[in-house]
């Protein structure tokens, strides 16, 4: 038995994120009841296929009833829906939380519709892969990774402190910080590397000198590792960018600066500012794998693809 445990935990989508939660909370034994609600009838039909929870239903309305826990996971342009869906059946003191990437569209969406006596924390698991859907869950997927919470002003603290050893038990590590400070953060961490991501790689398909055959065939690690994230699913992506926009604009014009820097430095053979950069650069990827963030081994841990 873990640390925590509710009698009832109510999974309102079950993609990547959802399915991984479902997981854990199996494993690890944290709940008696998991229902799983998701809009698509395929979708849900699959999940139950992999027994990701006890329940069952297209309602999110019907999921949450009784619930002492739901975790809505969701695109962040569909949480005021949810929201909206859910709040006359939530049981008093219920937590209602979430996993996405944007806080401050979130709590706007979400926090007019929550009653009283039911408490409503938002939280962001800063983990993932560019897959999607129920299938491309696992469990340990929040292992040694961040959970950032967002709690709003009055926040009952024994429902926080609940919900915290909830991740913990999952194996993260926590913390908090305002919802617009957290908003500017993941705009560079995560949100601004999938735009350029998205960009580079829209770059090449659309250059007229180099078949889009000779960008598949001699993907250097540069660009292969660039079309992992571009592979990440539009619709959260795409939501993302509407919810966050005035911290990914901010974070963009800081970097179209900066990448000016670099054009005048390139352009003007200024090896010793180039260098600077790369040296300082290749400190902060140092710092990560130091954080546990990642691996120092060759090629990002990935095995070596066997020869033909």
């Amino acid at each position: 038995m873990s640390d925590v445990h509710f009698e009832r935990i109510a999974l309102i989508g079950i993609g990547l994120i959802g399915s991984s939660i479902a997981r854990d909370i199996k494993e690890l034994s944290i709940a008696n009841d998991v229902v799983v609600s998701t809009r698509s009838a395929e979708t849900l039909k699959r999940a139950e296929e992999l027994q990701l929870g006890t329940h069952y239903t297209i309602s999110a309305a019907e999921a949450v009833k009784n619930a002492d826990l739901v975790i809505v996971s969701v695109p962040v342009g569909a949480s005021e829906r949810v929201a909206i869906e859910i709040a006359s059946h939530l049981k008093p003191g219920a937590i209602v939380t979430d996993v996405g990437s944007t806080k401050a569209s979130v709590i706007a969406q979400m926090q007019p519709h929550m009653p009283q006596g039911v408490h409503f924390i938002p939280g962001h698991p800063l983990a993932g892969t560019e897959k999607s859907g129920p299938d491309a869950g696992f469990a340990g997927l929040f292992r040694s990774r961040w959970c950032i919470f967002t709690p709003l002003e009055g926040t009952d603290q024994q429902a926080l402190e609940k919900l915290k050893t909830f991740w913990k038990t999952l194996g993260s590590m926590v913390d908090e910080m305002t919802p617009e400070h957290h908003d500017k953060v993941l705009a560079i961490v995560s949100h601004l590397p999938h735009i350029i991501a998205y960009n580079i790689v829209g770059t090449a398909d659309d250059l007229e000198t180099v078949t889009e055959s000779e960008v598949i065939k001699y993907s250097a690690s540069g660009f292969r590792d660039f079309t992992r994230l571009a592979a990440s699913d539009p619709t959260m992506w795409r939501d993302i960018c509407l919810h966050n926009k005035d911290a990914i604009l901010e974070m963009l014009s800081r970097f179209s600066e900066d990448l000016a820097y670099l054009q005048r430095a390139i352009r003007w053979g200024e090896g010793d500012k180039l260098f600077e950069l790369f040296t300082r650069t290749r400190a902060i990827r140092r710092s990560i794998v130091q954080a546990g963030q990642d691996v120092d081994t060759p090629d990002f841990g990935r095995h070596i693809l066997d020869k033909k």
